[in-house]
């Protein structure tokens, strides 16, 4: 635990009505909820949030009040979650806790991601104990009965950071007599482990190896999808999973899924002042064959290879995606059933050297390219400059 001064304001109290104005509504942006009895009871209303009945269940029920993903609104957390995710390359999402004295939010419980917690008002009273599940990959309400003695109990006070790995059971309240208080609870890292990257890449390495592997293109016995035990199987399996460990051995390009590109057009655009022109409209001089280029908002960028999927034909090739976060909208970031999409460029698998140049060098001239004629290094450039990808020196 670490404290830090000179915090940036960040959905306090006193912004909630400023925002209420712009639109909220319960549910999706904000929950009201208390913990009584070791249950979380939720007091949202329906539809829009009035402020006037914000503040009512607040100053009454002693309800808390929770802000989903402010950085949505606060320039302040945009520019360091956006940090975070070129840090960490994996999502990272906020909420804001506004809790009254004498009250507690939330039952006892444990997260699937990391935990930072930074307190921007008032104190705050915390219990962690030891996991149940190390390094938990679901979310869990705990009864208290059966958690026995916290192994840290401490107060928050403006400026302290907090952290704790997934798994961690905690619980927090404010103090009575005390003033209110407001934190910021800042998580990354779900669904991001080796299990979630080999179930994403596995269907792509399978994908290749079948290719060459007559027996993974035999069919399965028959019935096999209507047996009750299929024990006599996995030995078949196991024969299968060392012959893709022995290909993955030697395998320089993995086929990613989903988790690559999930991570690039669910995550934050840069973070900008003013109108943010320079993520959408190339700026300088065309690129030429005798140009020397580099790569910008290299953070922002995923490379990445799979199968071509404007094809489903035996003949399919892999292809090579660039997908980046330039022209994400921030207003959606974290919101789950928003509608987002990918922009980005596919080339075909021939170019990967050429675009691995262009990643690994500080600078490079068009015409060292790895490509086989001048009109291709010319076109895989101008289609990079054309996203706003890289500048012309």
């Amino acid at each position: 635990m670490g404290r830090k001064r000179g915090l940036f304001p960040v959905n306090r109290l006193a912004d909630l009505k400023s925002l209420c104005s712009q639109g909220l509504y319960y549910g999706r942006d904000v929950n009201v909820c208390r913990s009584v009895s070791g249950k979380k009871k939720v007091l949202n209303k329906d539809g829009k949030v009035h402020f006037l009945q914000l503040r009512k269940d607040f100053d009454q029920k002693r309800a808390t009040i929770q802000f989903h993903q402010p950085q949505r609104f606060k320039d302040e957390l945009w520019r360091v979650q956006e940090k975070l995710e070129c840090y960490f390359g994996s999502l990272v999402g906020s909420n804001v806790y506004i809790t009254p004295a004498g009250s507690q939010g939330l039952p006892p419980h444990y997260d699937d991601v990391e935990v930072f917690i930074l307190q921007l008002e008032g104190e705050k009273h915390w219990r962690l104990y030891p996991p149940t599940v190390a390094l938990a990959c679901e979310y869990s309400v705990e009864y208290e009965a059966r958690l026995g003695a916290p192994t840290h109990e401490f107060m928050l006070k403006p400026g302290d950071l907090l952290y704790f790995p997934r798994g961690t059971i905690h619980q927090a309240d404010t103090p009575p007599g005390l003033a209110h208080s407001t934190h910021v609870t800042i998580s990354t890292y779900q669904n991001n482990s080796w299990g979630d990257f080999l179930l994403d890449t596995i269907s792509g390495l399978v994908f290749d190896t079948a290719k060459e592997d007559v027996e993974l293109r035999s069919g399965i016995p028959r019935q096999l999808l209507m047996q009750v035990e299929t024990s006599g199987v996995a030995t078949r399996l196991s024969s299968f999973l060392r012959t893709l460990a022995d290909r993955l051995e030697g395998t320089k390009e993995l086929l990613s899924s989903d988790m690559k590109k999930d991570f690039v057009i669910h995550r934050l655009p840069p973070y900008y002042v003013g109108d943010g022109t320079e993520l959408s409209t190339p700026g300088g001089v065309l690129p030429r064959l005798h140009s020397t280029v580099r790569l910008q908002f290299r953070d922002h960028i995923i490379l990445t290879v799979g199968p071509d999927q404007n094809r489903s034909d035996e003949a399919q090739e892999k292809m090579v995606y660039i997908y980046h976060s330039l022209k994400n909208r921030r207003h959606t970031h974290m919101m789950g059933n928003e509608e987002t999409e990918s922009h980005g460029l596919r080339f075909p698998f021939s170019h990967v050297d050429a675009l691995k140049q262009i990643w690994n060098s500080s600078a490079i001239s068009v015409k060292d390219l790895k490509l086989t004629t001048d009109e291709e290094k010319e076109n895989l450039v101008l289609s990079l400059w054309t996203e706003c990808l890289v500048q012309v020196l």
